[in-house]
């Protein structure tokens, strides 16, 4: 180390190494040295073998740098973005790196978020997945999402603080809170009124499915609801869903024999979708909206999408097309014989409370006709 410097120990594998009168050059090049030392090194514990490596974060100290929390979180920035480029590198805090103002962006959404939480301001909205077919009868079935109140009472959409949520591994905590609170206003309808209501479907991340405690949560939730499991639908990613797919399938197999239905989103964005298909009871297929944006005019889309569609009916699933956002996509859809679409151009995301009052009013103003 050099002489002069200190070196403190935060947290059981993080450092923090403060060298005096070092130019932010010279520090990046002891930091690649340090870097390559750890990386030389291993060592042997029960006739096991251990290599190392270091992710390493350099910021510049100064007279401008604020405070010593602002410089250590500027450092602890820079080792996420180096862990984020692949780890066992160095990373050196520029105050105009766009990579460092992202993630400064997503550790500011962390804090906003944790408060939200607290604040109970996040909000559920749906959105209508409805069926393609006319000559067909099928319920129309609604997906959840969710919105956030900002501190200025503004309304702000998922793309803005899901990144970070997802980095972070707040995830869970929000799946929880998603879950609880869709079935806490599900619980209002009159279900024994409404057998011909379709599905609910309720997103859950992959970070959840390394939760060993959610799954029992989820049930139990679904319990104490009293809303029939045979009116939720459960979606997770394709890629969450492989990633994981022991803990996937156990989740399928568990909510569904609880009466629950399953569908799995953002199909085809793997390279062997099909392969593992056949090993998931699911029931809905959502396929991947880059094969849906460019229809009907790319002839390579329509017929991914074509063997998609037969694929799944072939094994009793029905198909689901998101991104419809115009009517040509919707007749090309239709046309293919996809069962449901999911876009702007048939409904738009609305206040869950919203919709929930208007099923029940119809439904009252349909039995005043009889």
């Amino acid at each position: 180390m050099p002489r002069g410097g200190a070196i403190a120990r935060p947290a059981g594998d993080e450092f923090i190494l403060l060298i005096e009168d070092c130019p932010l050059e010279r520090a990046g090049q002891f930091a690649e040295e340090l870097r390559q030392a750890i990386r030389d090194f291993s060592f042997v514990w029960e006739d096991r073998n251990f290599d190392l490596a270091a992710s390493i974060g350099v910021v510049r100290v100064t007279a401008d740098s604020g405070s010593l929390y602002d410089a250590i979180q500027a450092a602890d920035v820079a080792c996420r973005v180096a862990k984020d480029e692949g780890r066992n590198r160095v990373h050196l805090y520029q105050q105009n790196d766009l990579t460092i103002l992202r993630r400064q962006r997503e550790i500011g959404w962390v804090q906003r978020l944790n408060q939200a939480a607290r604040d109970n301001r996040f909000v559920l909205y749906c959105q209508a997945v409805l069926p393609l077919a006319r000559r067909k009868k099928r319920p129309s079935h609604y997906e959840i999402a969710l919105r956030l109140t900002d501190e200025n009472g503004h309304i702000v959409t998922p793309a803005a603080f899901m990144p970070a949520a997802e980095r972070y591994h707040l995830m869970p905590m929000i799946d929880r809170w998603v879950v609880r609170e869709t079935l806490e206003r599900l619980r209002t309808l009159n279900w024994e009124a409404l057998p011909n209501l379709g599905c609910f479907n309720i997103n859950l991340s992959g970070q959840s499915l390394y939760d060993p405690e959610f799954l029992p949560f989820v049930l139990d939730q679904i319990r104490e609801s009293g809303v029939p499991a045979t009116h939720l639908c459960f979606e997770i990613t394709e890629t969450a869903a492989v990633s994981n797919l022991a803990s996937a399938m156990r989740l399928i197999a568990t909510l569904k024999g609880a009466g629950c239905r399953f569908a799995l989103d953002d199909f085809g964005s793997g390279l062997s979708s099909f392969a593992y298909l056949k090993n998931m009871r699911v029931d809905y297929l959502k396929i991947d909206g880059v094969f849906i944006r460019n229809l009907p005019d790319d002839t390579s889309d329509v017929a991914m999408v074509n063997s998609i569609n037969q694929v799944a009916h072939t094994m009793g699933i029905e198909t689901i097309a998101e991104y419809v956002e115009s009517d040509a996509i919707r007749e090309s859809l239709a046309s293919l014989g996809i069962d449901y679409g999911q876009g702007y151009a048939l409904a738009v995301p609305r206040p869950l409370t919203q919709t929930l009052k208007d099923i029940q009013e119809l439904h009252n103003y349909s039995k005043s006709r009889r």
